[in-house]
């Protein structure tokens, strides 16, 4: 099969610690330079956090694998400087299509809004991802070690950190950190480590990934066929990557062989059935997958914390797996930074499983409904999806029921104990536990975003009159103000109607741009009782 992509080999280098007598402790150890340990440690580079990184491997992934990546992890990634190369080398998209049978069926937008600076969605083949997040990990010095070929084969925990036994090239060596992160993947050694219970359901079916390079003019949108003529009975999924590589998902069912299905022989005349028998193409790369359902039973684990695949797997439809894992870091890294600075009690830690498991209960839950809309399970499941489909022509009522695989949002921390109850209603969707909306702003002068421009700190936003404060210092913790009118400028209007500004409100934001309060006026005192709740330190 073609691979026009040139893998990079990442060498093993042997550090000094590897010769010492007793092991090195450090603050914080990754396992896994997947997307999700990347970010990890981008996130802890960004901190001030010095993190090691141990992969088992020494290069990226192999073939395109996870492609589709959502608006509010690419918000992440900008704010810790790797977007822009994901974004200008991706194929940016907003639009999908759903057919039944040979006609359109549904139609949907997933960003009908303007004035946001990540699109809705990018794909983009995995390998790419991961070459870039390298890249911007090389240009943090020595906040981020990568330590390729060192694969973790076993885990002692003690009250105050974790000791690893890891092998080499060289042999096996012991490490110590304070906490662990381990983002390894749905297989995870270090899961087993520690004996965490993962628990869900498999789905009894089969799909086929083909990765196809060839020159269409098919517009940049998301097609999903079900029970088209080309291939009956099942389902379809088109897609378009970059360098005119357009990723096919052909549902199978449960009674394929795997192996005879990925024979080139037999891939190619299902794509030639799709495409035509004239349209020229080469195979890049095929994989068979079955998919489940399932996730941790707790994401933390005394001093080892899980991330991504290794707490939680999903069905590829929706494109709920990396882009949840990455939201897992985002919640993550800010507690792991107040804790080890000491400006957070221990149980700060505790939230991340509360929120993040929450999280992942509802992608959990929609991904299952997408599995059992697209594989239904019975003779009446599959009329009644049938007929909805049919029903979606013409009524829009029925629209909304189709679920070609409902696409990845984040999920608010509605129920989260960090959250400060409102007092008063503020008529917008940025209530507690919501993630902030984007907006373009003016800031010290020059044109900018509302997300770059609060950063990764607490901020007390603040619309209407000025409290003639710059920050609010609550439990050890700067909040600083953000004055709108004064310190930014809402020249559009935008930041003013998506948070109910123009009526007044104040808006206490959690350092990974989530909403802990909201009130209708500044009141200092209100400022740091959400603040000290926000980080555990309340009664």
């Amino acid at each position: 099969m073609l691979n026009t992509y040139q893998y990079p080999e990442f060498p093993y280098v042997q550090s000094q610690e590897q010769n010492m007598k007793e092991p090195v402790r450090h603050k914080v150890v990754v396992v896994g330079a997947g997307p999700i340990g990347l970010t990890a440690a981008l996130d802890c580079a960004a901190r001030g956090l010095p993190v090691v990184v141990l992969n088992a491997g020494h290069t990226v992934s192999v073939g395109s694998r996870a492609v589709c990546y959502a608006k509010r992890p690419l918000e992440i990634w900008d704010r810790l400087g790797c977007a822009a190369p994901m974004v200008n080398k991706g194929i940016s998209w907003n639009l999908g299509k759903v057919y039944f049978k040979d006609k359109l069926a549904y139609k949907f937008n997933l960003l009908p809004e303007d004035d946001h600076k990540m699109p809705a969605m990018i794909n983009l083949q995995q390998y790419y991802l991961e070459e870039f997040m390298i890249d911007c990990c090389g240009e943090k010095g020595d906040l981020i070690d990568m330590r390729w070929r060192h694969k973790v084969i076993s885990l002692k925990q003690f009250d105050d950190y974790v000791s690893l036994s890891v092998e080499t090239p060289d042999g096996f060596f012991t490490m110590e950190c304070d906490w662990l992160i381990a983002c390894d993947g749905a297989n995870s050694d270090v899961r087993g480590m520690v004996d965490g219970a993962f628990s869900g359901q498999f789905f009894q079916d089969r799909f086929l990934i083909a990765d196809v390079v060839m020159k269409a003019d098919f517009p940049t949108e998301r097609w999903f066929w079900f029970d088209p003529p080309f291939h009956k009975n099942q389902s379809v999924l088109l897609h378009r990557q970059a360098d005119d590589v357009w990723r096919i998902d052909f549902q199978l069912g449960w009674d394929a062989d795997p192996v005879e299905e990925k024979k080139p022989e037999n891939v190619i005349p299902r794509i030639k059935a799709m495409l035509g028998p004239d349209k020229e193409f080469e195979l890049e790369w095929v994989s068979i997958y079955q998919f489940a359902c399932r996730r941790i039973d707790n994401f933390r684990y005394g001093r080892v914390l899980f991330a991504g695949d290794a707490a939680h797997q999903v069905s590829p439809f929706g494109a709920r797996g990396a882009n949840t894992g990455v939201q897992d870091i985002d919640n993550l890294t800010w507690k792991l930074k107040l804790v080890l600075d000491g400006k957070a009690p221990l149980r700060l830690l505790d939230t991340y499983n509360e929120e993040r498991a929450f999280a992942a209960d509802d992608n959990l839950k929609q991904s299952t409904r997408s599995t059992d809309f697209i594989t239904p399970k019975s003779k009446g499941s599959r009329f009644f999806r049938d007929a909805i489909l049919e029903l979606a022509e013409e009524y829009d009522f029925a629209r909304p029921l189709v679920n070609s695989g409902r696409l990845s949002t984040p999920t608010p921390y509605v129920k989260s104990s960090l959250n400060t109850p409102d007092e008063k209603p503020v008529e917008s969707a940025m209530a507690p536990g919501a993630n902030c909306a984007d907006a373009p702003i003016e800031f010290e002068g020059q044109d900018t975003w509302f997300l770059n421009c609060i950063g990764d700190d607490f901020i007390i936003l603040v619309f209407g009159e000025a409290p003639g404060v710059l920050s609010v210092n609550g439990v050890g913790i700067d909040a600083r103000v953000l004055t709108v009118g004064e310190t930014l400028l809402d020249k559009k209007g935008v930041l003013t109607d998506r948070y109910d500004g123009a009526k007044g409100a104040v808006y206490l934001i959690r350092p990974d741009q989530h909403i802990a309060a909201r009130w209708r006026a500044f009141d200092e005192a209100k400022i740091r009782d959400a603040l000290a709740r926000a980080i555990c330190q309340s009664s």
